[in-house]
């Protein structure tokens, strides 16, 4: 590993400890939905007032199929997510946001939104959309390089 890498790859331990401190603080400020399921809220609502199955949810986040019937039990018993049994798949449940759900999403968003405005007071929105679309890309492209490695693992 050169010298570059390693200086990236420190780079991105350090952002990652920023997200589990700003998640931490999150939680200690403003406990109504757990920091680590606002993600979940957010993958329920991107199919709006259809919500959308167990599965898809597992699937969309990236989260092993037991980590989110768990997340979910959570969601549900803290009357943020609402789950039916889907009428066409007995054995599948469909999860929308509740109105509780909905506020604790947009409240969290907002306050990270805050969080993120103070912290890019001094940036330029060239800055800030350079760093957005720089973190999009790398996204994709670590998907890209993860699945590569599996195929490459499963050829072996």
């Amino acid at each position: 590993m050169d010298a570059t890498s390693r200086e990236l790859v420190a780079r991105l331990q350090d952002l990652l400890t920023g997200v589990r401190l700003l998640k931490q603080r999150r939680a200690d400020d403003r406990p109504a939905a757990p920091p680590g399921l606002v993600g979940l809220l957010r993958h329920i609502d991107q199919n709006g007032t259809t919500g959308c199955h167990a599965r898809d949810l597992a699937e969309r986040s990236r989260l092993d199929p037991s980590t989110v019937s768990r997340a979910v039990a959570a969601l549900v018993a803290d009357g943020l997510v609402d789950r039916r049994a889907d009428p066409e798949d007995r054995r599948a449940s469909h999860l929308t946001l509740t109105p509780a759900g909905r506020a604790a999403m947009t409240e969290a968003y907002d306050w990270y939104g805050g969080v993120l405005a103070r912290a890019l007071a001094d940036w330029t929105p060239d800055e800030v959309a350079a760093l957005s679309a720089g973190l999009g890309r790398l996204t994709r492209d670590l998907e890209v390089a993860l699945n590569r490695h599996d195929n490459l693992e499963d050829a072996r």
